[in-house]
């Protein structure tokens, strides 16, 4: 697996569509200062799910957007695409080619596509993390990064250390399902809090005599044929 192309359309300095083009091996990105090297270090690193302004040596997202010149009016939103060769198969997706694609507008919203399919943030970290190439991977090492890991503490170290074998996608998949868990808790225990509370409320109504029954009618009952008291039966048997 390696990195085929990088596309910038609106991103930083690169106003135009600009696609850099990489081959197997080591690419070197050489140009005069003030030239956008760095700023294509800060794409690749934007484009796979950096949320952080100031990881991108900006204060708001939306400078990542480019701002206009005197030349030429500030755009709308920014773009960016990595496309990458998985003829190995080592993303897991059935794709020998994948391209990834982040879109910012000035407004604030994003975009995250996958080979032009729609999708979300947490699918684009998911995909990249089971490759080792995720924003917190360290496969970016930027200035002053070398030195934070050199001087780290030994928690520092560890924490260094289990992010390059992968471990933290399996760490923010725990996280989340404890959050998960937390967030049933607090269901159950509501829940129970209105359970008692309606135990409370029919409490009193378990203790209330019963309601009288209704009174019975005074109208006298009319005797049916064939009764001993009935008038006909008797006048008949004293005519036999």
């Amino acid at each position: 697996m390696h990195l085929k192309a990088l596309t910038l359309r609106g991103f930083k300095s690169f106003a135009s569509a600009t696609t850099l083009r990489f081959e197997p091996g080591i690419t070197c990105v050489v140009g005069p200062n003030g030239s956008g090297k760095s700023n294509v270090v800060d794409a690749l690193s934007w484009v796979m799910g950096e949320q952080g302004a100031k990881s991108l040596r900006g204060g708001k997202m939306e400078d990542v957007i480019f701002a206009g010149t005197t030349g030429r009016p500030p755009l709308g939103r920014a773009e960016v695409s990595l496309t990458i060769d998985n003829s190995d198969g080592a993303l897991p997706i059935d794709y020998a080619e994948v391209t990834l694609t982040r879109i910012m507008f000035r407004g604030g919203s994003s975009e995250y596509q996958i080979n032009g399919d729609t999708c979300r943030l947490l699918d684009f970290q998911d995909l990249l993390s089971d490759s080792g190439i995720g924003r917190e991977m360290h496969v970016i090492v930027g200035q002053g990064q070398l030195d934070s890991v050199l001087h780290a503490d030994p928690m520092g170290r560890r924490a260094f250390i289990e992010e390059a074998a992968g471990v933290l996608k399996h760490r923010k998949r725990k996280e989340k399902a404890l959050r998960k868990l937390d967030a049933m808790q607090a269901n159950l225990a509501r829940v129970q809090d209105l359970a008692d509370e309606l135990r409370r409320q029919l409490k009193p109504l378990g203790g209330r005599p019963p309601s009288p029954a209704a009174p019975s009618s005074s109208r006298p009952t009319c005797a049916t044929p064939g009764s001993a008291s009935s008038p006909t039966t008797s006048s008949a048997s004293g005519r036999h």
